[in-house]
């Protein structure tokens, strides 16, 4: 199975799931009478619409490439995040709404016990689903995943918020106490949804992920071969759960084509190895020059014009600029 076709198998349950959990935050309201549980619930519903969304978006970059797509159709996850993290922040202003209009008309609460019980309930299960969402969209390069994920975990803790304040008025009769709550849990999901859905503009734009880079770059460095001078212009761009690397490795320019495609193949051999089926790589080869002696440690190269100076270590700063890298 494709991380592709994995991860719409994983969202398609996570679906599932998040339409359990609303159902089961509908009773607890139901019970209760709560607002600060109904704003938990409404909240949800932006959970249930979004993980429909991020199905989708699954489903379609699950797709092959095409004509019209020749680098796949991953992007859509980026879109997905950002719809998913805009209306997370439409749903806090929501809450703050329904909050503002509950202490100035209070409900009466009932049932508290059963809506502790179900909400706390909620709580728990949405943790331990969105770790396993996260893991999985890390581990599959999917931001839908990720932002899948983070939504569900963002809720457990305005959850636990609203089980706290539950609890407090359940022994303190004070009823302010729940607008209270649903204002800190309009607070955690404007910086949850901001953080996705900056996140996916990202993506979009194509920012570069340092993390990723870092992670190449020690790759690289690590497998270094002889015949492997110089590494540079490396960038690595997202299309969803797949990874589109190129650069351009300097070789000895006295190489025939079959032996310098070899040094590519050893090199896309490795990153493929690394990374696995998300990652397509795409080497340029650069014959050396000759101030490239100065940096090459090939020890037997009848072509040598001057001696072995310094090792050039190849950092995320130095490999990823266009210039041919030397001894100054």
């Amino acid at each position: 199975m494709t991380k592709t076709k994995e991860n719409f198998r994983i969202q398609k349950n996570l679906t599932a799931f998040i339409v359990v959990m609303f159902i089961i935050k509908l009773m607890a309201w139901y019970f209760t009478n709560s607002v600060a549980i109904l704003t938990d619930a409404l909240e949800y519903t932006i959970n249930v619409i979004s993980g429909f969304i991020g199905l989708y978006s699954l489903y379609i970059s699950s797709r092959p490439k095409d004509i019209s797509h020749p680098y796949g159709h991953g992007k859509i996850e980026f879109l997905s995040a950002a719809v998913e993290g805009t209306l997370m922040i439409v749903s806090s202003f929501i809450i703050i709404y329904e909050a503002i209009n509950n202490l100035k008309n209070p409900h009466e609460l009932k049932q508290l016990d059963y809506g502790i019980y179900l909400v706390a309930l909620t709580g728990v299960l949405n943790f331990a689903v969105g770790r396993f969402s996260i893991i999985n969209g890390k581990k599959n390069n999917s931001l839908a995943l990720i932002a899948t994920g983070r939504h569900m975990q963002s809720d457990t803790y305005a959850t636990l918020g609203i089980v706290i304040g539950l609890v407090l008025i359940y022994f303190t009769h004070y009823t302010w106490i729940d607008s209270v709550v649903a204002f800190i849990f309009a607070l955690i999901i404007v910086v949850s949804g901001y953080k996705i859905l900056r996140s996916a503009i990202g993506g979009i734009m194509d920012e570069a992920d340092d993390e990723l880079l870092k992670k190449v770059v020690k790759l690289c460095q690590n497998v270094r071969q002889e015949n492997w001078i110089d590494l540079h212009n490396l960038r690595i761009i997202k299309y969803g759960g797949t990874l589109h690397l190129d650069c351009h490795l300097t070789i000895p320019w006295y190489l025939n084509i079959h032996e310098g495609h070899n040094e590519i193949d050893k090199l896309e051999k490795i990153v493929s190895e690394e990374f696995g089926d998300s990652v397509e790589v795409f080497v340029h080869a650069d014959g050396c020059l000759d101030f490239s002696c100065k940096i090459c440690e090939k020890k037997e190269c009848k072509f040598r014009k001057f001696e072995f100076e310094k090792k050039i270590n190849w950092t995320v700063k130095n490999i990823s600029t266009n210039s041919k890298h030397f001894v100054e």
